[in-house]
């Protein structure tokens, strides 16, 4: 049974900071991508970033240049590192990986709220 925990989430002010953590458990194959997409009111889930097991990522034109993407693979983590962040970054953020089985799983969702 794969689970994924986030952490991270928050209330921050534009301009801001934060950091989400993701950590996988219970999988059997090794990942392949992990990633981050964020569903705001109303409107679709989207793709954030993305980074392959050898550390080739991939980020939405939205976030390119503010949000920095990483993994520990032997502690199955990825990160997101999400600086000068905008109201319109509000939203929900899942976790996303897939394995070498390409079998894929979601996080629960971690809120993101930039508000002044």
């Amino acid at each position: 049974q794969v689970q994924l925990v986030e952490s991270g989430g928050g209330l921050v002010q534009p301009g801001g900071s934060l950091r989400l953590s993701c950590t996988a458990s219970g999988g059997i194959w090794d990942i392949y991508t992990m990633g981050w997409f964020r569903q705001a009111p109303g409107k679709q889930r989207e793709l954030v970033a993305t980074i392959t097991r050898n550390g080739n990522s991939n980020y939405a034109d939205s976030v390119k240049g503010r949000f920095t993407i990483s993994r520990d693979n032997a502690k199955k983590t990825v990160y997101l590192q999400m600086n000068s962040l905008k109201p319109e970054d509000t939203a929900l953020y899942y976790c996303n990986v897939v394995y070498y089985d390409s079998r894929g799983y979601w996080g629960q969702g971690t809120q993101v709220t930039v508000s002044s």
